[in-house]
């Protein structure tokens, strides 16, 4: 309990307030005081005393002061005294709840929108002290799971995102490890190729054999020694003799020459050809004939067809086949090298050339030899040997090659198969994960994807505590909510609430469990879940008035009260819990207030209503009430006492009064009742909406700032209720000094009085 407030210096409206020292606090304590006046200010201490939160106070150190903050108050949980100063309290009294514009603001509503953060709060405030606690842990665990989520991204952000590809950080970092990938990849690579070029891969044959004859070295040896083994010796010695007589060419003259020497037969005698004498006795002629006959006909056959042979096999024609099959396999080994593994095509096309031709020439040297001179046996030479020897190295190689390349043919025959019915889109995803399997397990990232997996291993710990918490939360909630719903609309139907409320539930978001309710008037539910207001569909803002948003909030807080199990030792603060808005309820929270004074330990309100103040006071035992009032200092605020009997009724209400008693008898000063109609806008609008009506605003300039906002999210009045306030002020100023320099002559008419009174009531209930 408060006994006293000692000292408030340096704060708002206080300068230095002793005097209230001497004013004991009952166990109902009404404050009143005019707008302005430090009412709020006063509150704001008493709830910086519930919180010890110190913004409350130094956010409202006086701007002139020149030292800081300091309250001295008398309370519960002394000695010592509790003080502010220095910007902090020396204790708390933390058994004290405060309602006014911060809780409306914390847990209700802020102007016309509910926020997550106002059901969140709601949220607490249905739970009570052992939900929060739970609540609480559940928050902790919540805001260490957001910790892990952002060392979670920083980790994954750490990752390359070229090494990611399509794969999510997950994906990426579980992908196991290859032994063969580098493999894998590269024949991926290989088939992705022939898929995309199909067409030439159909089109584009495999190797073919690169020929190069062999030297038949046998066969040659073997036509260099022919020669006619039944020709005489001295026969034949005795043509050569004579051939060489004749000079050149004679030896193919005169086998040209004894070929037409005709046989001798029986009836005609042989004679010469060309100076026809008888050769019958000519015994050179019968050594040319055996020398010149059939074997050595079919000897020089012999050798022109090896000599022809050779020609044919290895002569220039072939040494230029072998450039070109070549120069063809090597363009195909450089296609085909992109899809497969072929061997290389290295063969030194001048080097072979060069011995072939070495090798052909030296062996038809000799078969040209032999062909002058048939009957001569030749020695194959052993440069001629060496230059075959040299050559048939060169040509193993080249077959070495061959049996190379008809393996190669092998795979491009798979190649060409897979490629027919290939697909690219698939094979270039598969070939994106093999790729990034690959990039994983590098020792750089695969540092980078442990730090990541643990860092979801711990979350994964986290995630578990907080799924426990949130099942004893909900086991301690399922128990509340229900009987706080129904507080809630035994109170609204007490306060004459034209709407009640139903599913008032908890929901779990990822922020925290929060409280979501639904509105019904009319019979038409309006879900109150911080959705986005949808122009045109019924919501929270346009549904529920200024008087019903601050009934409805008196009503969670008297709720939230009675599921207290320490209300008996509580110190309630109460600051305005009506306006002028709601004056078909004064009553009834009179006579709740009145109720909670027998069961709170203690009950302060703080209001500008007169009216309330007084009848709070009047229907309470005398012995239990006390009676503060915040009056003019200079130019602050200081405490005294109040004497309620004296002045129980405010001018507001004698306004508001009059222009009621004008409208029902028509008998007042109708001057007086025309200068009352701007006062009481101002009052309604003071209280409907204190957070842009603020002291010292004109109504025309909150008139523009409503116009700017009509259609947007931030909406404060609608246009048609604007321009109804813009036309009452228009009439009301007639009879204002600062609006009107003739307003004391401005004429006054009956009914148009009348019709502008009953449009201000009118406006003052909206």
């Amino acid at each position: 309990m408060i006994s006293t407030i000692q000292l408030i210096r340096n704060i708002g409206k206080f300068d230095s307030v002793a005097v209230g020292a001497n004013i004991p606090l009952g166990r109902l304590t009404v404050v009143y005081a005019e707008n302005g006046r430090g009412k709020t200010t006063l509150a704001a201490i008493l709830r910086s005393l519930a919180t010890g939160d110190a913004i409350s106070i130094s956010e409202r150190q006086r701007l002139t002061a020149h030292h800081a903050p300091h309250v001295i108050i008398d309370c519960d949980g002394g000695p010592p005294l509790a003080m502010f100063q220095n910007n902090a309290w020396n204790r708390t009294l933390s058994n004290m709840t405060v309602f006014d514009d911060m809780f409306v603001d914390e847990n209700v509503c802020s102007g016309l929108d509910v926020q997550p953060e106002h059901r969140q709060h709601l949220h607490e405030l249905i739970l009570g002290v052992q939900g929060v606690t739970l609540n609480r842990e559940l928050q902790r665990l919540v805001a260490q799971i957001e910790q892990h989520n952002t060392e979670l991204r920083a980790r994954a952000n750490a990752i390359p995102a070229t090494a990611l590809g399509a794969l999510s950080v997950e994906e990426f970092c579980g992908l196991p490890p290859r032994h063969d990938i580098d493999a894998v990849i590269l024949e991926g690579e290989r088939n992705l190729a022939a898929a995309r070029e199909q067409a030439p891969v159909r089109q584009t044959p495999g190797f073919e054999v690169i020929s190069l004859p062999r030297f038949n070295i046998g066969e040659i040896e073997q036509v260099l020694q022919l020669d006619l083994p039944t020709l005489d010796a001295a026969a034949a010695a005795r043509v050569r003799t004579h051939l060489a007589g004749i000079g050149r060419g004679g030896e193919r003259w005169v086998a040209d020459g004894i070929a037409r020497v005709p046989q001798a037969t029986a009836t005609q005698i042989a004679s010469c050809p060309f100076c026809a004498q008888d050769l019958s006795n000519s015994q050179l002629i019968s050594h040319y004939q055996a020398y010149f006959g059939t074997g050595y006909s079919n000897l020089k056959r012999r050798v022109s067809e090896t000599l022809e042979q050779l020609n044919r096999a290895h002569g220039e024609l072939a040494t230029g086949d072998l450039e070109r099959a070549v120069r063809v396999a090597i363009e195909r080994r450089q296609f085909w090298s992109r899809f497969a593994e072929v061997p290389e095509v290295v063969v030194n096309t001048a080097a072979i050339t060069g011995n072939w031709r070495i090798a052909r020439d030296r062996i038809a040297v000799l078969l040209k030899a032999k062909q002058g001179s048939p009957l001569d046996r030749i020695e194959l030479s052993n440069e001629a040997r060496a230059s075959v020897a040299a050559y048939e190295i060169q040509r193993q190689l080249v077959q070495e090659l061959n049996r190379e390349l008809r393996a190669a043919n092998a795979s491009i025959t798979v190649i060409k198969e897979r490629a027919a019915t290939a697909h690219a889109s698939a094979i270039v995803e598969d070939l994106a994960r093999l790729q990034a399997v690959r990039a994983r397990h590098t020792p750089a990232i695969a540092t980078l994807c442990d730090a990541y997996l643990a860092e979801t291993r711990a979350k994964a710990v986290t995630e578990r505590q907080r799924e426990q918490a949130r099942v004893a939360l909900d086991y301690h909630r399922t128990n509340v909510f229900p009987g706080y719903e129904t507080a809630i609309n035994l109170y609204l139907q007490r306060f004459n609430a034209g709407f009640r409320l139903t599913r008032v539930t908890s929901t779990n978001t990822r922020t925290g469990p929060t409280c979501t309710y639904n509105v019904v008037i009319n019979n038409r539910t309006v879900a109150v879940a911080g959705g986005a207001v949808v122009a045109g569909e019924p919501s929270f803002r346009n549904t529920l008035s200024a008087g019903d948003r601050n009934a409805l909030a008196l009503a969670f807080f008297f709720a939230s009260l009675d599921q207290d199990p320490n209300l008996a030792n509580k110190v309630v603060v109460i600051d305005d819990p009506i306006s002028s808005l709601d004056e078909h309820r004064s009553l009834t929270t009179i006579q709740e207030i009145r109720r909670l004074v027998r069961s709170a330990g203690q009950v302060i309100v703080l209001s500008h209503s007169k009216t309330l103040l007084c009848g709070l006071w009047e229907g309470t035992d005398q012995t239990l009430r006390a009676a503060l009032e915040v009056v003019r200092d200079g130019e602050g605020s200081t405490l005294g006492d109040w004497n309620v009997d004296q002045d129980s009724i405010t001018e507001h209400d004698r306004r508001h009064a009059l222009l009621r008693d004008y409208l029902a008898q028509g008998v007042a000063n109708r001057r007086e009742v025309a200068e009352a109609i701007r006062p009481v806008l101002e009052a309604f609008l003071r209280v409907a909406c204190p957070e842009y009506f603020r002291p010292g605003i004109l109504v025309g300039q909150f008139c523009g700032l409503c116009e700017q906002r009509v259609g947007t999210a931030e909406e404060i009045l609608a246009r048609s209720v604007v321009q109804e306030l813009r036309d009452l002020t228009e009439y009301a100023n007639r009879f204002h000094h600062d609006t009107n320099a003739a307003w004391q002559t401005a004429v006054v008419n009956d009914g148009e009085l009348t019709g502008f009174v009953r449009r201000t009531l009118t406006f003052a209930r909206a």
